[in-house]
């Protein structure tokens, strides 16, 4: 990204400081341009926005906070611009405790700071942030980190209000006040914010079919452009590439990073390089999920054989693991522990691994909770994680609210067993080594019992195939 040597620029006699500039880049402004930059612009009125769909929500997640914390000032910021290198910044997104409770998303602000003042019956919470500048200031054209000549137009204080149902305040009203808990800094208010987020509410549900919704598609569009993909020397990046377009087309972006880990590659869990190549014959594991603007996001992973059939072996593996998702699926009861969905999928990986001769135990004894554990060399992961706003969700829960909570309507985890037999382990056969499979879906706990969002995405191998079929027609 680059519009020249004078990214930067700004006049030497400017007293303001421009952010990000460096002294052997900075160019004085002519005095003609100071003269008339203020002037000749046209009036901007301002009509005020409805609220947003999720205003109510924020509102009542807010009030929920106020009541956990009596008498006490509550700070929570957005967080601020992360350098990439020099006067580069990664993309801005706000803290999700932050973007939880004032509905503002991926258009927040940042620097912004959420502040609940106590009253004698709650509190009064503002939202402070820094307005759009006057175009008679120097930051309107000199600051290239939130001047609007560089950046665009930037949010009022009085739209804000009206869209987000929230008091606002320009920034530099906000000062810290001794005594206050502020987030990430105070343990207890840290962990409220995120148990709060276990439950989901109907708009967050609504957001979250619409991210599954979109990357359905998005693998749709991997599954056409396959034989780009095999062609090119580096065809995990175009797998990567084809969901990208999808995830900013239609949503804000990925919600982490795209895993596009064809043949061996499959079997390292967190594999982002994607620079690998994309062989007919191999699986390739895709395990990737569209953010919506609201910041919600999907997490879905199948697992593709290239060639469009499996082969006997490939198939074998692939239904284990269908096995163990469905049997945690079914697990996954209101009022069971969260963490018995995992045993549910674990208790078919060490009956299969068992069955296969590759342990030097029986299933039995490798569920051994003190003594066992051997099968868990072929998935070393767990079965579940929570899945919202961030894509492991509410990461900083009490452990007995998480992995030992009970499973309550409105809650969304994943279940993702795997497989992964690595290239090099001489424990398994020499067929199985360097096959790696997942499925992954996204479920949805009610009082009928677990709903799968990404139901829609084909799972056994006899529809992966027909599904590569039908769209590589």
């Amino acid at each position: 990204m680059s519009t020249g040597e004078n990214d930067t620029i700004a006049d030497e006699t400017v007293e303001t400081p421009v952010e990000n500039s460096s002294t052997n880049r900075k160019q004085p402004f002519p005095q003609g341009f100071l003269d008339t930059i203020s002037t000749g612009w046209a009036e901007r009125p301002e009509t005020l926005p409805a609220p947003r769909a999720q205003a109510p929500y924020a509102q009542r997640r807010r009030a929920a906070v106020s009541a956990a914390f009596p008498g006490t000032r509550l700070v929570i910021p957005a967080g601020s611009l992360k350098q990439r290198s020099n006067d580069t910044d990664y993309v801005f997104r706000a803290h999700s405790a932050f973007a939880h409770l004032t509905g503002w998303a991926s258009d927040a602000e940042p620097d912004s700071v959420l502040v609940f003042e106590p009253t004698d019956d709650g509190h009064d919470v503002t939202l402070y942030f820094r307005e759009r500048a006057d175009r008679t200031t120097t930051e309107f054209y000199a600051d290239a980190t939130v001047g609007e000549f560089w950046i665009g137009p930037r949010p009022s204080l009085a739209g804000v209000a009206a869209d987000l149902q929230l008091a606002t305040a320009h920034l530099h009203e906000f000062a810290p006040v001794e005594g206050e808990l502020v987030l990430e800094e105070d343990e207890t208010l840290t962990r409220v914010v995120s148990e709060l987020r276990l439950i989901k509410d109907d708009f967050e549900i609504a957001e979250m079919r619409r991210a599954v919704e979109i990357t359905a598609q998005g693998f749709d569009d991997i599954i056409r452009e396959l034989p780009g993909a095999v062609a090119h020397a580096r065809g995990e990046r175009v797998v990567e590439g084809v969901f990208h377009r999808r995830a900013r087309e239609d949503g804000n972006g990925e919600g982490y990073d795209t895993i596009a880990a064809s043949g061996p590659h499959a079997c390292y869990l967190h594999w982002t390089r994607n620079d690998g190549a994309v062989v007919p014959g191999d699986l390739i594991l895709v395990d990737a999920g569209v953010e919506a603007d609201s910041l919600y996001t999907a997490d879905i992973t199948r697992t593709l054989p290239v060639s469009g059939t499996f082969t006997e072996v490939q198939r074998r593996v692939y239904e284990t693991v269908r096995e163990a998702a469905d049997a945690a699926l079914a697990a996954a009861k209101v009022g069971v522990r969260f963490r018995d969905v995992h045993a549910a999928a674990m208790a078919v990986i060490a009956e299969r691994t068992a069955e296969w001769g590759l342990l030097p135990v029986t299933a039995e004894e490798a569920l051994d909770a003190d003594k066992g554990g051997q099968h868990r060399r072929y998935m070393v992961h767990g079965t579940s994680h929570h899945l919202g706003i961030d894509v492991h969700d509410c990461a900083q829960a009490r452990r007995e609210m998480y992995y030992d909570g009970i499973l309550t309507p409105g809650m969304v985890f994943t279940i993702e067993p795997g497989l992964y037999f690595q290239i090099d382990d001489l424990t398994v056969p020499a067929e199985l080594r360097g096959i790696g499979v997942r499925i992954e879906d996204d479920i949805l706990m009610t009082e009928d019992g677990p709903v799968n969002l990404s139901a829609a995405i084909p799972r056994t191998a006899d529809e992966v195939e027909a599904w590569m079929a039908r769209l590589q027609g």
